[in-house]
């Protein structure tokens, strides 16, 4: 710290994104505090949590280099090695296969609360000041930085202050950061299931007119389930007894892994897409969800903002190579258009796949299926595809 008592960053949000960003920043000798509300719950391998990740190579990397991924690769981790996406309207399978791409595995399925518990016994053992319960409650723009008011009184002085306190970000309102919003009328159903037939180390997903429906393969044999409805038909399926849900399920699925038994409870969150106008303003940075909330149907949602982290990681490096301020508004306004972009592009991208496949109309009925199998059918898009997914 300075002797005026200014940090290098201070970060609100202490989620996975968050927590990454806090250890990352910190590995490269900066002063950083860590603001959070709620300390997240001890992991328990006896209940798995429901909110959980397809995970990409690169980010997996990342992890790596703060302790992290080691420490949950010895916990619970459920690689995947397939994927098998297709339509109910016919058309053949887009299939993508490691052995094909000459990789080990596609990425890993593993749970939000493992993340977020191996992250925070990594900042214990950093440098990273945590400070856990507070709230932001204002932020006041000095000529040297930002200045942050935390609901016990006391105030936090930094270069800049991160915003990854999710989609409802606080800090994120209080720089004043507009937010374009589209509601889906959807919801994402989602809980553990027993299947009849082993999953094959797979991630399958179905389109269907009411949204996609998405199996991961998980430990123990079972899969974790991401089913996307109208807020209507969710709940509906949300009121049924486990026997008449595992059927509407299975039928639903086409039964590819035969029959589907619920194995857990079941719960919706609601779906929609979150795009800030800029990802940086006046010494904030927005990452995560505070800055971009995508549709789940090809569960990039934390691969994204574990992006914006690697990439600001990035361009301090070049700052230092440069004997450049790493701080420099003219320097994070190149990171926030890079990242804005990047996360537009696969926001809308999913936005699109969305709304082409849940629907029952002709013309895009006559179209999806074909398109699916027409891709399956060219290896340099799979490639192409998977490479985009994976962060290469």
């Amino acid at each position: 710290m300075s002797r005026r008592g200014q940090h290098d960053a201070v970060i609100v949000g202490g989620g996975v994104v968050g927590a990454a960003c806090a250890l990352a920043l910190s590995r490269l000798d900066l002063d950083v505090v860590l603001v959070e509300a709620a300390t997240p719950q001890p992991w328990s391998a006896d209940h798995p949590d429901l909110r959980v990740y397809a995970f990409a190579p690169d980010n997996a990397a990342l992890l790596d280099t703060l302790g992290a991924w080691q420490p949950v690769r010895r916990s619970r981790l459920q690689p995947y090695r397939r994927m098998r996406v297709w339509d109910a309207a016919g058309g053949n399978d887009l299939v993508f296969d490691a052995d094909a791409l000459g990789r080990s595995e596609l990425g890993w399925i593993v749970e939000h609360g493992l993340l977020a518990d191996r992250l925070w016994a990594a900042l214990q053992a950093s440098s990273v000041d945590v400070r856990c319960p507070a709230r932001v409650e204002s932020l006041e723009h000095g000529d040297e930085g930002i200045s942050l008011r935390l609901d016990d009184g006391s105030r936090i002085a930094a270069r800049v202050a991160i915003a990854a306190d999710g989609a409802a970000s606080t800090l994120r309102r209080l720089a004043g950061i507009p937010v374009d919003a589209c509601d889906y009328a959807q919801r994402g159903v989602v809980a553990y299931v027993d299947c009849e037939h082993p999953h094959a180390a797979t991630a399958w997903q179905r389109f269907l007119p009411t949204g996609p429906l998405a199996l991961l393969p998980f430990a123990d044999g079972r899969c974790s389930i991401v089913w996307t409805l109208p807020e209507p038909e969710a709940a509906r399926v949300l009121s049924l007894d486990d026997e008449a849900f595992s059927h509407e399920l299975t039928t639903a699925f086409d039964a590819r892994l035969g029959m589907l038994r619920v194995s857990s409870k079941r719960v919706a969150f609601p779906l929609r897409r979150q795009l800030v106008d800029t990802q940086f303003t006046d010494g904030v940075l927005v990452i995560g969800d505070a800055a971009h909330a995508v549709h789940p149907l090809a569960g990039q949602g934390v691969n994204l903002g574990l992006r914006d982290v690697s990439a600001l990681r990035d361009a301090i490096l070049d700052a230092r190579r440069k004997r450049v301020d790493w701080h420099s508004p003219r320097r994070l306004a190149r990171w926030a258009r890079t990242q804005r972009s990047e996360n537009t592009l696969a926001a809308h991208a999913f936005e699109g796949i969305n709304r082409l496949y849940s629907n029952d109309g002709v013309a895009s009925t006559l179209l999806r299926g074909h398109l699916l199998g027409i891709a399956g059918r060219l290896p340099p898009l799979v490639d192409a595809f998977w490479k985009r997914a994976a962060g290469m």
